[in-house]
This record gives structure tokens, C-alpha cells and sequence, in this order.
């Protein structure tokens, strides 16, 4: 399996109102549910209002689309990494699954799940 690392480096936060993100910006994720909006976002187009921030994250996602019957692919990842004492914060998508470790952790991160047999792109 194939994962590609994100460039940038990437805020975590909570916002009060959606009118606050920059819906322009060509990478973000926004999380709504009845207690909070969550915002995963560049860390340079982080709102300036926010209610908590927590910024130094760093990212990759699983390479391609997939499918919804495939079961146990983020529970693997995440297995590993808390198996080397590595914290995630996890974002999936339609398509895929996104992982986030704090930047002290990204090189560790990548370097033990390439060990388990995974490519990093």
C-alpha cells in the first residue's frame, strides 16, 4: 500500500462559525456535528478566530480510492504507530483515510511504516 506524505504543515482547530474558513483555500477539512465544527487546515490559512488551535501537525493519506468494503486498513495503521508510541489524528474522506502525527513524530512515523512494508511517496 502506497501512502503520500502532505507537503505542508497543518493546524488542527475548533471555529464558532463556518464563515470564518477560507472555503477558497485548495486544502482544508471541515467536521460539523451539534456540539462543534472542527477545522484541519494549512496552518498558514487558519482562521484568525478560532475557540482552540492546536498547530505542528504533519500528514499522509492512503494513495488512491478506497473502497468501502475494505475493512481494517486505518485500524492497521493506527495499530502501528500507537504500537511505537505515535498519537494520530485521523480525517477520512470519501476516497480515503488521512493520518496526522505531531511534526516531532513525522520522520518516526513514516520511517516505521515504511519498515512494515509500506511505501511513502
Amino acid at each position: 500500500m502506497e501512502l503520500k506524505r502532505i507537503a505542508y504543515k497543518l493546524t488542527v482547530c475548533k471555529v464558532s462559525d463556518v464563515s470564518a474558513i477560507d472555503t477558497t483555500a485548495d486544502f482544508y477539512f471541515i467536521g460539523k456535528t451539534d456540539e462543534e465544527i472542527s477545522l484541519v487546515c494549512k496552518t498558514e490559512d487558519t482562521p484568525s478566530k478560532t475557540t482552540e488551535r492546536d498547530d505542528g501537525w504533519r500528514g499522509f493519506h492512503i494513495q488512491g480510492v478506497l473502497d468501502f468494503s475494505l475493512i481494517g486498513i486505518l485500524s492497521k495503521l493506527s495499530g502501528i504507530l500507537a504500537e511505537n508510541q505515535i498519537g494520530i489524528f485521523a480525517v477520512s474522506t470519501y476516497n480515503t483515510d488521512y493520518i496526522l502525527v505531531k511534526e516531532e513524530n513525522f520522520g518516526r512515523a513514516l520511517e516505521v511504516l515504511a519498515s512494515e512494508g509500506y511505501t511513502v511517496v
